[in-house]
């Protein structure tokens, strides 16, 4: 394992030299905190930084590389300054919350239906979430919509 990270570094060093430019993976850039980001929180464009990649790494699209990919996510674990984001430490937003009534819409057709709900679990656009009727207390599920609202579909 040594050997290989020594040949790379090397072989590197070599086409530097030679040509005056860096190999393709050192031109890689990637996005980095600047500050501790902690789980719950909001990840704003002015706590993130764009980096040259040091390393080659095998699986490059798992890790954040612009900061467009993070800018209004939320951290989903503790992201320490100058290490790699991965995509999967970040979710989206959420659009509804756990006990704030939304409206219910049903659509098959011509015909609409609506209804106010609560949803018993929070979810951003399109997760699956479950929703209790206000009026009459039954359980369903549906899809939360862009707009924060839950769209019901014939089962």
């Amino acid at each position: 394992m040594m050997r290989r990270f020594l040949r790379t570094t090397l072989l590197a060093a070599a086409l530097t030299a030679l040509t005056g430019v860096l190999p393709a993976f050192a031109q890689e850039m990637v996005v980095v905190a600047t500050r501790v980001i902690y789980p719950g929180e909001t990840v704003t464009t002015d706590a993130l930084q764009e980096v040259p990649l040091r390393r080659q790494l095998n699986n490059l699209a798992s890790i954040a590389r612009e900061r467009q990919q993070l800018e209004g996510k939320v951290a989903q674990r503790t992201l320490l300054p100058g290490r790699l984001i991965g995509l999967t430490s970040v979710r989206n937003a959420y659009l509804v919350e756990t006990g704030t009534p939304v409206q219910v819409r049903f659509v098959h057709g011509g015909l609409e239906i609506s209804i106010a709900g609560v949803p018993l679990q929070a979810g951003g656009a399109g997760d699956l979430v479950r929703v209790r009727n206000v009026d009459s207390g039954a359980v369903f599920t549906g899809t939360v919509m862009n707009d924060g609202s839950i769209m019901v579909s014939a089962s």
